[in-house]
């Protein structure tokens, strides 16, 4: 019986193929022919059939479909059978000349009836066994639910801890970031600076190269200068000197001239005086000349050395400079190289990082679409089941409308066939009926 049913009600299955209820055929009990017609009271005290009458009409050679209705309360009281017999399968709703029907029952009616009161009372005992189960289960899951009361704690002042530790944490994170870039870009200042050292040694040792070569040419123009010095003064000398001689001797002949003194001596011949001293004048001149030419000489050597030795500065100079230059281009490589591998690795880092959260996001993607496609198949499933039940609710609908509308029928029939005080009706007892019989494992004859 349904939950909710109140007293001792009556319900009404009709079967096919053999006794049975709401389409459920009972393996082997024989099938009538004829039609007949079945009344009795349920004693809910022994849970057996009392007062049970049965009529039946037998047609030769025809094949018979037979209806039976059950009319039956909550609990077992009051259970009321009736069965109507028509011809090719169709209910018969006229009833009303069974008045003069004989109402012998023979022995394999009477062992019929007899297995339908056993099988009738061991559905009943199973179905108090089962709502006694039924209870019990009920009762044991809502203590069990009200065992397993959760208990919901407050973490809320803890979060405001978690708050300031994660702050922390990431205050800590960027020092530490800070930390680590002072700590690069130190390390490349000191290898810049020492590039720079290293660089410099070498340019001072470069240019203590060119200032002794220098010095040594220096040296030698200085040795040079002073020996042409020497030349030029003992040539000064010289000149100065022939000068006298050459004052004195002019002097000696004007006096010899002057006093006219003639001697006559058997000597060699005497030499032209005047071509010595144009020889000696020549001579001189000629010396002069070259010394002149030579201290010209000098003197243009000496003007190109210092031209050369200030084009020499200014190029070492220009060397200086061109060399300054290109330390300072070469540190600037040296720091655009570190800065290169630097963001190199960490363009490096940031693609590893983003290739392993793109691959992460692809896993989400391709999980939530695997779920996606589940539930879509599962709504799918769903759907279909949800039609299926829609049109079974549908049929079971309209069988418990043709059930209702035979009960009907029948309790209007009933009284006046088989009038008994214990026949009561209930509305609800029907669906209860219906219930407990879709739990027996007989073959379904839809």
């Amino acid at each position: 019986p349904a939950a909710g049913c109140g007293p001792p009600g009556r319900s009404s299955v009709p079967l096919e193929g053999g006794w049975g209820f709401s389409g459920y055929s009972l393996p082997g009990v024989p099938v009538l022919w004829g039609s007949s017609w079945i009344s009795g009271t349920w004693n809910p005290d022994s849970d057996r059939l009392a007062n049970m009458s049965f009529s039946s009409r037998s047609y030769g050679g025809s094949t018979a479909h037979k209806t039976i209705s059950v009319y039956g309360g909550a609990g077992g009281y009051g259970t009321h059978f009736s069965s109507a017999h028509g011809s090719s399968g169709a209910y018969v709703g006229s009833l009303g000349n069974v008045s003069g029907l004989d109402l012998r029952v023979d022995a394999n009616e009477k062992a019929t009836l007899q297995n339908l009161n056993d099988r009738l009372s061991s559905y009943l005992q199973k179905v108090h066994k089962l709502e006694k189960e039924n209870n019990q289960l009920e009762k044991q899951i809502r203590e069990w639910y009200e065992g397993r009361t959760v208990v919901a704690h407050d973490h809320s002042h803890y979060f405001a801890t978690i708050k300031e530790l994660q702050e922390q944490i990431q205050a800590a994170s960027s020092r530490n970031a800070k930390a680590v870039l002072s700590i690069d870009n130190a390390k490349l200042a000191a290898d810049d600076f020492k590039m720079k050292f290293e660089n410099e040694v070498s340019l001072r040792q470069a240019v203590e190269g060119d200032i002794a070569g220098l010095k040594r040419v220096l040296d030698e123009m200085n040795l040079l200068r002073m020996d042409l010095e020497s030349q030029y003064e003992s040539l000064k000398e010289e000149l100065i000197m022939l000068k006298k001689n050459h004052e004195e001797e002019l002097l000696l002949l004007r006096t010899q001239v002057g006093g006219q003194v003639n001697v006559s001596v058997d000597a060699a011949s005497s030499v032209d005086l005047n071509q010595v001293m144009s020889e000696i004048r020549e001579h001189y001149e000629a010396l002069i000349a070259k010394s002149r030419k030579d201290l010209e000489l000098w003197y243009q050597n000496k003007q190109e050395v210092k031209v050369t030795s200030d084009t020499l500065m200014m190029s070492t100079t220009e060397i200086k400079d061109l060399k300054t230059t290109l330390q300072r281009l070469e540190i600037e490589l040296q720091s655009s190289l570190s800065m290169k591998a630097s963001l190199e690795g960490s363009l490096a880092e940031i693609q590893a990082r983003f290739s392993a959260q793109l691959a992460s996001l692809q896993a989400k993607v391709t999980s939530l679409e695997t779920q996606i496609s589940q539930i879509n198949a599962s709504i799918s499933i769903n759907k279909d089941e949800y039609s299926m039940l829609l049109d079974l609710k549908t049929r079971l609908e309209q069988e418990i409308a043709e059930y209702r509308r035979l009960d009907i029928a029948s309790s209007k029939l009933a009284p006046s066939l088989h009038p008994s005080p214990t026949l009561l009706s209930s509305p609800c007892s029907l669906p209860s009926v219906i219930h407990h019989a879709a739990s027996l494992p007989p073959r379904i004859a839809y």
